[in-house]
């Protein structure tokens, strides 16, 4: 990883802070590896999703494969964060995706060879989830250390609108190639994103004192958990969005909606994937050029019991076209929680310990989808019904956001001060 030769430039409070944004190099090269990680991580799970219910033809495989990310990024992201915080965050950043690009190597080659199977898969899923555990804290934690707190908010839009757009291509790409030429060049494809985002990575500079150095031990992992639990509005937007991403996700089923439900196909799937990326880059853009929100609990709460309400109107649905915008929309508002989210959780955490509190954030957040992939192939399962399943997820979202309004009202009256 490259050292500046000299102090990084600090925009100034004359310039207008987007414009700062895109002129900073270091925040471009991060963008990069921005755009790169969700193709790689939406078109690799488009892929092993669908060869998951092309080989068995039913929803618990794709339950198990979420299963199979959830219990090692559970289980090792304490430790994972404590590690970000005591480590340089750039190759802490690099070296998580080797998981998936020797997953995707493997992938492509036993599939080519006609020797894929359902315990390949579920083996591919649980060292993605291992790497996984590192990547988030890693990822989320640089991020302060590159732009002026008065940019962030700006700089997470900004990120988020160009991430957005890049998981259209991820899972647009992957259903076409599926569907022209087959699953094995999809896995090639993937490769190839995971090569570009490690080389964005290794050439970010960050200034010498950004670099953490330390020991990693269990005083520092249970100072990450007490700074959160001490914190209502951290722990309440952690809190909320976990439950909705577990409650009302219905990605994993996305594949029996094409297929069963709207009977579309392999290029519906693809478009129905691409739609929930195509609401989140709308919104996205439109809060990167709005002037930055204030009342970031209040609206953190509103847009996560409007994603309740969009996922029930998506579930009952069995229009294509309703179908698409539907699914959009639940972007949309999840895209706003997303965003208050980061901006409660980064600005109210001191550097020293992103990394750490972005590891509790992941094990409510990151892990929580997979939980929530889990959870709707099991319900849609036990009740032969992925309908049934999206909705009851809907209404569980909106039971949650009540709980988590009365139980820890810190949230809803949270503002957050970004200056200019």
């Amino acid at each position: 990883m490259q050292e500046p030769s000299q102090p990084l430039a600090v925009p100034t409070g004359g310039h207008h802070p987007l414009k700062d944004l895109i002129s900073n190099r270091d925040f471009n090269l991060y963008t990069g590896a921005r755009v790169c990680l969700p193709i790689i991580q939406s078109a690799q799970a488009a892929v092993m999703t669908w060869q998951a219910y092309e080989l068995s033809g039913s929803a618990l495989p794709i339950a198990i494969l979420g299963l199979m990310r959830f219990v090692p990024g559970f289980a090792i992201s304490l430790l994972a964060g404590a590690v970000v915080d005591t480590r340089d965050r750039r190759l802490v950043l690099a070296l998580s995706q080797v998981a998936p690009l020797g997953t995707c190597l493997f992938l492509a080659i036993i599939t080519a060879m006609g020797g894929v199977s359902l315990a390949a898969l579920y083996v591919c899923a649980l060292l993605l989830g291992v790497f996984a555990a590192f990547e988030g804290p890693a990822r989320e934690s640089l991020l302060p250390q590159l732009v002026p707190r008065e940019s962030f908010q700006r700089a997470v839009a900004l990120t988020t609108t160009i991430s957005q757009l890049a998981r259209v291509v991820g899972p647009a790409t992957a259903g076409v190639t599926i569907a022209q030429v087959g699953v094995t060049p999809a896995y090639g494809f993937n490769v190839v994103v995971a090569l570009a985002c490690m080389a964005f990575v290794a050439v970010i500079r960050v200034r010498p004192e950004s670099n953490p150095r330390g020991v990693v031990t269990l005083g520092l992992i249970k100072e990450g958990m007490v700074f959160v639990w001490t914190r209502p509005a951290i722990l309440g937007a952690m809190t909320l969005d976990m439950l909705a991403v577990i409650l009302a996700g219905a990605e994993a089923l996305l594949p029996i909606y094409a297929n069963e439900i709207l009977g579309t196909g392999a290029w519906g799937y693809g478009l129905l994937a691409s739609s929930r990326a195509i609401g989140s880059f709308a919104m996205s853009l439109a809060l990167a050029v709005l002037p930055p929100i204030e009342r970031t609990g209040r609206a953190m709460v509103i847009t996560v019991a409007l994603f309740g309400v969009f996922t029930i109107a998506f579930g009952l649905s069995t229009s294509f076209p309703l179908s698409l915008a539907l699914y959009a929309l639940t972007a949309a508002c999840d895209q706003v929680s997303v965003l208050m989210r980061q901006n409660i959780i980064q600005l109210g955490t001191p550097d020293a310990l992103r990394g750490r509190v972005n590891s509790v954030n992941q094990m409510f957040i990151g892990t929580s989808n997979q939980l929530g992939a889990f959870e709707s192939g099991l319900l849609a399962t036990i009740a032969n019904s992925a309908v049934f399943a999206v909705v009851a997820g809907g209404v569980g979202c909106l039971l949650a956001v009540g709980v988590v309004a009365v139980l820890i009202p810190g949230l809803w009256r949270h503002r957050t001060g970004l200056g200019a």
